[in-house]
């Protein structure tokens, strides 16, 4: 069931995210504003461990976005040696107009609401969920803290309205 659900996993990913094309920016940097848009303010390490590249190179994607306008540094209250990494309104806007572009391109090609198909790919929905909580889970107890601060947002919490 592995090599089939990650098959499809990488294909779907794969075929949607072309129409992330129409914002003119790289696949690293819309990677990266996710993080922030979807999972909050961090500081630059922990966006690096979360994107899995070195802390040099995130801070000059970091700079870059910086200086286009999508996010802000601030110093982190605890400590002002240190500053969190925000995305601004501008960035939260891009992203959740490019989720809808994905959702959009999604639902033309979703089977028909109430056929077998539907039914079972709804069905499906819930125990995926349990999937990547679990590798969420599993990246947070090796230490890989960064990469499963970058995952729980695709696991609705009580109370908090899923926007990813």
């Amino acid at each position: 069931m592995a090599e089939p659900l990650h098959r499809c996993a990488i294909h779907l990913l794969r075929l949607v995210r072309h129409v992330d094309a129409a914002t003119g920016m790289s696949a690293a940097r819309l990677s990266a504003l996710s993080v922030l848009v979807f999972g909050g303010p961090c500081t630059v390490g922990t966006l690096a461990r979360a994107e899995q590249v070195s802390g040099p190179t995130m801070t000059k994607l970091v700079t870059g976005l910086e200086r286009k306008g999508w996010v802000r540094r601030s110093p982190a209250a605890q400590d002002a040696r240190v500053s969190l990494v925000a995305a601004t309104p501008k960035a939260t806007r891009l992203l959740l107009d490019g989720r809808a572009r994905r959702l959009r391109l999604l639902t033309q090609c979703l089977p028909v609401k109430g056929t077998a198909g539907h039914r079972a790919l709804t069905r499906a929905i819930g125990p995926l969920e349990l999937v990547i909580d679990s590798l969420a889970h599993a990246a947070s107890a090796s230490g890989k803290k960064g990469i499963a601060r970058a995952v729980p947002h695709a696991v609705p919490r009580a109370g908090r309205r899923r926007i990813d």
